[in-house]
């Protein structure tokens, strides 16, 4: 049985459920208490030193880090379609992960972390100035695009998702982006996808 160590509220551990989901995979949900420091003991540390989630369990393979279960999960078990082989869309497959990781993360998911978290390590006026600026762009390369890499859904589709779904937590408003709109649509429309729990704060109340 995979197990998959998350926390219900984070946006990197829902981008590894949906895609278990997507893949009609069996697993089992552990979850890990962020506000009392539990990906901080020594158990949870010692399946990622960084003491992050998520963290997948694959038999006798533990993976840590959203993007690394993505590509672990898509290579493993699913179709080619989640990475492509050739060169082109396998390069912004990895192009659209590094945002994820970067702008993505210091933008929207950033925001959140005031908000929902009251994180105190960032400046929310300037985490919703990225996410809109980091939103022109994204709203601007899906127009007349289904997806963001390629005809079909990618793990690209999957890393970003949650944050730009939850954005409004954050108090950034989606609503003049409806290329992004349409996208997240299509995303939420996909057999198995499965939702990341909300939560009321911001323009979400």
């Amino acid at each position: 049985m995979i197990k998959l160590y998350r926390h219900p509220l984070s946006g990197h551990a829902h981008r590894t459920e949906l895609l278990l989901s997507l893949l009609n995979l069996e697993y089992q949900l552990v979850d890990v208490d962020l506000l009392t420091g539990e990906q901080k003991s020594s158990d949870f540390i010692k399946k990622n030193p960084f003491g992050r989630v998520p963290v997948l369990e694959d038999g006798d393979i533990t993976i840590s880090e959203s993007n690394a279960i993505l590509v672990y999960l898509a290579k493993r078990y699913g179709d080619q379609h989640w990475i492509p082989n050739d060169p082109v869309n396998a390069a912004n497959v990895e192009r659209w992960l590094a945002i994820a990781a970067y702008e993505l993360a210091e933008g929207p998911a950033a925001a959140r972390l005031v908000t929902v978290f009251n994180s105190p390590n960032y400046d929310l006026e300037a985490c919703q100035k990225k996410a809109h600026t980091l939103f022109e762009i994204i709203d601007e390369h899906l127009e007349g695009r289904d997806f963001l890499v390629g005809d079909q859904v990618t793990i690209a589709d999957i890393a970003a998702y949650a944050y730009i779904a939850h954005a409004p937590e954050g108090g950034v408003s989606l609503g003049k982006y409806a290329a992004i709109k349409s996208w997240l649509a299509r995303v939420e429309a996909l057999n198995g996808f499965i939702p990341m729990q909300k939560t009321k704060v911001s323009l979400a109340a």
